[in-house]
This record gives C-alpha cells, sequence and structure tokens, in this order.
C-alpha cells in the first residue's frame, strides 16, 4: 500500500476527532533537508454551525514571517497531502484521547503509531 493511501486511512482519524470534538492541533514535521519551511501547525476553530482550521507556515528565519489561513477541513487535507514526503515525513494528530503519529521513512514505507494524549484540553486556534 502507498503512503498516499496509508495517509487516508490516518486521515480518518484526524476527521472522527473532529466529529468527536477532541481534536487539539495537527503539526508536520521532519523535512528532507534544512528547508526555510520549517512545520505547517493545524488549530481547531469550533464554531456552532461550521468547522473551520487556521493552517500555519512557521519558517526557520526571523526574517521570514509565518503566514496563517483559515481553511476548511478539506482544503487542509488537500495542503498537507501535498507536502507529504516533499519536504516533510511526519504528521502529527494531538487529540485530548490520544496522540498519533505518521511517519514516511526513506524508502516510502509507513508507520502509524498511538501514544498518550499531549493535550488534555482542546484550544480554539486565534488568528494573530
Amino acid at each position: 500500500m502507498s503512503y498516499q493511501n496509508e495517509f487516508i486511512i490516518f486521515w480518518k482519524q484526524v476527521k472522527e476527532s473532529v466529529d468527536k470534538g477532541n481534536f487539539a492541533k495537527l503539526t508536520m514535521a521532519k523535512t528532507i533537508g534544512k528547508l526555510e519551511l520549517r512545520n505547517i501547525f493545524i488549530r481547531p476553530i469550533y464554531s456552532k454551525d461550521r468547522f473551520k482550521v487556521l493552517l500555519k507556515y512557521r519558517y526557520r528565519s526571523r526574517e521570514t514571517e509565518d503566514t496563517e489561513n483559515e481553511l476548511t477541513l478539506e482544503e487542509a487535507f488537500e495542503v498537507i497531502k501535498s507536502h507529504l514526503k516533499n519536504p516533510f515525513l511526519s504528521v502529527l494528530l494531538f487529540t485530548t484521547i490520544k496522540d498519533v503519529t505518521f511517519k514516511i521513512n526513506k524508502k516510502g514505507s509507513v508507520s502509524i503509531t498511538e501514544n498518550s494524549p499531549t493535550f488534555h484540553d482542546v484550544i480554539q486556534a486565534e488568528k494573530s
């Protein structure tokens, strides 16, 4: 199974955590090489009638300002998917129930692991 197919399975856990109201954060990390783009973060924006996320690009250089975009979960999925393995090798899902890590190795093999939750409360994103 390709890493793209494995990622769709991982993303189902992201959607489930949103549906259950325990999605806390998603982080893309571990780039191939030392690139200007350091991380991509997704934080929740819960409201009565819809769910959105705040997607933040974090850069290594202090001269480069971080950028933020408010997106739907589906739009965020496309952004995250487009950065998988180019340049990011891991995606960390933080929920109030568990943490789930999606990793791709250099050969393209995937591992998905679960750990105890880092976050105990969901903190809404605030646009800076």
